[in-house]
């Protein structure tokens, strides 16, 4: 961005925090697939800030939502959210920035035990009280007090009709429909519990912060089945069998959570061939028909 468009954003920090803020640099973080990321370093105060396009400024305001609801229960440390909006073509996020490094094996420890407390809050209801997004796919969250019936309509249908509208139809979509109608078989002896989930826990939004404590981030909150938290923990790798074994201790996982991980992290791989196209379709492909193979 250019400096009038930065001055919008340092406007937007100042009101915020009620303390005033001079950009020294602006420095671009690399490594995001969906936003552009960077450090504002300040004489005194540094900042993370995050861009998009600007017709995508709801995905940050939610992202924004889901760290404040994750924040109050005072679980695991979750970055500050501080200011969103426009500047010229741009949204913006504006967050506390928090040195970050690798998690330690004992950092893992912690993360996989305050999770666990972070799943016994609970309500109701599956769902949300907003609609927000999975990377910057829409995420349908309205309430409904089944969880076959919301994984069944709000999760893998919502995706396989998103896929259909990119241009992946025929085989995806008759797998899909026929798993759809099976998804019931996964859940005949187990009985989720409406949990607060991160939604998005793969290792790139769990980190340490330079005292080692454990930090998450990036979340697409609601309010659902723990497991598909720990299941996606698995889908790109990064957690140690400590995380596993502090979160078992705390709330052991059900006999039948093997079989449902998949079921789980479909939903992630049809959200990345709508993100990022045709290279997750065989994955996608696969892993419906190992689902369909078990539940029949």
């Amino acid at each position: 961005m250019q400096m009038q468009e930065w001055q919008i954003v340092i406007e937007a920090i100042e009101q915020a925090t009620g303390r005033s803020f001079t950009l020294l640099k602006a420095n671009a973080i690399h490594g995001g697939d969906i936003n552009q990321v960077f450090h504002l370093q300040g004489a005194e105060q540094s900042y993370f800030v995050k861009l998009n396009r600007a017709d995508l400024l709801a995905m940050f305001e939610m992202e924004a939502l889901g760290l404040q609801e994750l924040a109050q229960t005072k679980t695991l440390r979750i970055p500050e959210a501080i200011a969103y909006g426009i500047s010229g073509l741009f949204a913006f996020l504006v967050l506390e920035y928090v040195e970050l490094k690798s998690a330690l094996q004992s950092t893992q420890q912690q993360l996989g035990s305050k999770l666990a407390e972070l799943h016994e809050i609970k309500r109701d209801y599956f769902g949300w009280h907003h609609d927000n997004f999975i990377g910057s796919n829409q995420q349908k969250n309205t309430r409904d007090n089944n969880w076959v019936n919301f994984w069944q309509e709000q999760r893998l249908t919502a995706q396989l009709k998103l896929a259909a509208d990119n241009g992946y139809t025929g085989k995806i979509q008759s797998q899909g429909e026929k798993l759809c109608q099976l998804i019931p078989v996964f859940f005949s002896d187990y009985q989720p519990q409406a949990s607060l989930l991160h939604g998005d826990l793969w290792s790139g939004n769990a980190a340490a912060d330079l005292a080692g404590q454990a930090i998450i981030y990036d979340p697409a909150c609601y309010y659902g089945d723990r497991e598909a938290d720990i299941a996606m923990t698995e889908l790109f790798g990064g957690f140690s069998a400590n995380f596993y074994a502090a979160y078992s201790e705390h709330w052991p996982l059900d006999s039948g959570y093997k079989t449902r991980k998949n079921l789980y992290n479909l939903y992630h791989i049809l959200n990345h061939l709508n993100l990022f196209g045709n290279g997750y379709l065989r994955q996608v492909e696969v892993m419906m028909q190992q689902l369909i193979s078990e539940s029949t």
